[in-house]
C-alpha cells in the first residue's frame, strides 16, 4: 500500500518538503526466534516490516495491520522496546519525510510469510546468526527487543543549560 491518502493529500499542498510523520517498527519474532524480515520495493534493502500510522490510529493497532498488509503474518505486540525520532529520509520521487518511530517487540501468532503488497520484493524469516544487511537503526532495534525487558529505551534529556533563553 502507498503513503496513507492524507499524506498524498498533504504532498499536493507542499509538494516535497520535509513532513512530520507518526511511524511504526515491528520486530517480529516466531517460536524458532527467527525475526520476519522483508526487502524493501523503494530501496531494495531489508529491513523490520514498518509504516506510517493513519490519523487517530493507535501505534500497536497500525503496525499489526502494516505487518499483516505487508507479509500475511498475524503478529501481536508485546512492548514498546523505543522511541525515537529517525530520518530525514528521501524518498524516490524526492518527498522527504522524518519518523516518530515507535518500535515493538511482536510475537509471531499466524500466517505465512510471503510478499502481500508492492511494498516489498521479499519477505522471510532469519534467524540472529543469519541476519542480511540491514536499513540503518533496524539492527540496533533487533538488539534491544531481544535484549532482557526493560523500560522503553528514548534518547536521554538534553542539557537544559542549552535549552534556555537569553534576552
Amino acid at each position: 500500500m502507498p503513503a496513507p491518502d492524507y499524506v498524498l493529500k498533504l504532498r499536493k499542498k507542499i509538494g516535497n518538503d520535509p513532513l512530520w510523520v507518526p511511524g511504526v517498527r515491528g520486530v517480529v519474532v516466531d517460536a524458532a526466534g527467527r525475526v520476519l524480515l522483508a526487502q524493501r520495493a523503494d530501496n531494495r534493502q531489508w529491513a523490520l516490516v514498518s509504516g506510517m500510522l493513519e490519523p487517530g490510529e493507535q501505534p500497536a493497532r497500525g503496525l499489526v495491520r502494516e505487518i499483516f498488509e505487508e507479509t500475511a503474518v498475524v503478529a501481536e505486540p508485546e512492548r514498546v522496546v523505543s522511541v525515537g525520532a529517525v530520518g530525514p529520509f528521501t524518498y524516490p520521487n524526492g518527498d522527504v519525510c522524518e519518523f516518530l518511530d515507535v518500535v515493538f517487540l511482536c510475537r509471531y501468532v499466524s500466517g505465512t510469510a510471503r510478499v502481500n503488497d508492492d511494498e516489498s520484493v521479499a519477505v522471510g524469516w532469519f534467524g540472529i546468526d543469519e541476519l542480511p544487511e540491514l536499513m540503518a537503526g533496524h539492527l540496533t532495534s533487533i538488539h534491544r527487543a531481544l535484549a532482557p525487558a526493560e523500560a522503553a529505551h528514548f534518547e536521554p534529556r538534553p542539557n537544559h543549560r542549552r535549552l534556555i533563553v537569553r534576552k
